[in-house]
């Protein structure tokens, strides 16, 4: 990170126990040095044991890693991030409405034939991360399922995430896997208005559909991190854990870039 995406981080991280007097022992090695191994691992894709011993030792990075996925630290970092950047392009904190759309990826054989699945439209073997974003294209909701899971089914899960942590969310816009039973589930079950946008059958070659490209580049933003386009980690919640990481590596940038210091 640069000395300006530090500063944006700093402000957005959530202090650590011992700091605040709730337990725990003061952290062994700088927090900045951390973040910059685990933000290497998912820029650059390498494995754990590669990475450069300019970093504290991987065990130590990856303990970091694995912790922040599963206390909730990672998820309260991203979403401070998101909040600042919707206020920085003058948006309310909490959106009203979502697109959705989902994106499977191959799994490496560090994957388990119980984590992974085929989607047979798609002709891939791996993973499917179904992911929620706001009209910026920022991210509020990710699950990751085996690609043999239908859009439909893991919607579901997803729309039910949506609900509980954006509560202000009243509008969701799909492509048309998600047609059927779910529409009116949505409505009934959440309070939900799926809005299905299809291309039209007269249609040929690529064609920009509305609010549905905001989703496709949030996608591609994911995939800019090596370790996103292809699936290594064993467990769905680190998966889960790198695409958030993708999302903060973004965030940052944009908010140093915004406060007029490049980088």
């Amino acid at each position: 990170m640069s000395d300006a995406e530090w500063q944006v981080t700093l402000a957005a991280l959530p202090a650590p126990p011992w700091l605040e007097g709730r337990g725990g022992r003061p952290a062994r090695y700088c927090e900045r040095q951390l973040i910059d191994a685990v933000r290497y691992v998912d820029d650059s894709g390498c494995k754990w044991r590669q990475l450069p011993a300019d970093f504290p030792p991987r065990s130590a990075v990856y303990a970091y890693f694995q912790r922040t996925a599963e206390n909730g630290a990672l998820a309260e970092y991203h979403d401070r991030l998101r909040d600042r950047v919707r206020e920085s392009e003058g948006r309310a904190v909490q959106p009203t409405a979502a697109i959705i759309d989902s994106q499977s990826v191959p799994a490496a054989e560090t994957v388990s034939a119980g984590h992974r699945g085929y989607d047979a439209g798609k002709n891939i073997d791996g993973r499917k991360r179904h992911i929620a974003v706001d009209t910026l294209g920022l991210l509020l909701a990710c699950l990751v399922t085996p690609a043999s899971v239908p859009d439909r089914d893991a919607a579901e899960l997803l729309l039910e995430f949506l609900r509980d942590q954006h509560e202000q969310v009243t509008l969701v816009w799909a492509d048309g896997g998600y047609t059927g039973l779910l529409v009116d589930w949505a409505l009934v079950a959440l309070a939900l208005t799926v809005a299905v946008v299809k291309r039209a059958d007269d249609t040929s070659g690529f064609t920009v559909l509305p609010r549905r490209w905001v989703v496709e580049r949030t996608l591609s933003w994911i995939c800019r991190r090596r370790r996103c386009v292809r699936d290594y980690e064993r467990l769905p919640a680190h998966h889960l854990a790198m695409v958030t990481w993708s999302m903060t590596i973004l965030m940052t940038r944009r908010l140093a870039r915004r406060a007029g210091h490049p980088g």
